[in-house]
């Protein structure tokens, strides 16, 4: 049984802060900022490929309402929601989860750099990536 999962069935502590027929959402224990959450499906599912969409929705939905709650309670302008979907993209725990990370004004977090393509990589790769 996976961190997360333990963490839904009670046998390690947590900071719930939400809980609905479908989802789990807590505290994570090593906050990027204060009131950094985590928010999971209550089944096991390993990525965002696994997920059924019965347990997608239920899991948008409960993001949505409480993105909205901690930028309310927190009194925080903005919030990133975050997947990380397998370990190259920095996924520690096998299990579909969702940050939701307040922000405020000069945190010191930087967004991902950016860069530009050389020219025909944009061509090259929206051939692959159209979807018909």
């Amino acid at each position: 049984m996976c961190l997360f999962c333990k963490i839904i069935e009670g046998e390690i502590p947590s900071y719930k802060i939400y809980e609905s027929e479908k989802v789990f959402a807590f505290l994570d224990i090593k906050p990027v900022n204060p009131g950094h959450v985590l928010v999971v499906p209550k089944k096991h599912f390993a990525n965002l490929e696994e997920v059924t969409p019965e347990y997608l929705e239920a899991v948008m939905l409960a993001v949505k309402k409480i993105a909205k709650h901690l930028k309310e309670k927190l009194e925080v302008p903005g919030y990133n929601l975050i997947l990380n979907n397998d370990p190259v993209a920095g996924q520690e725990i096998p299990h579909l989860h969702f940050h939701i990370i307040p922000r405020k004004e000069d945190d010191g977090l930087k967004p991902f750099p950016q860069s530009e393509y050389e020219d025909g990589k944009a061509e090259e790769i929206i051939k692959k990536l159209i979807i018909e």
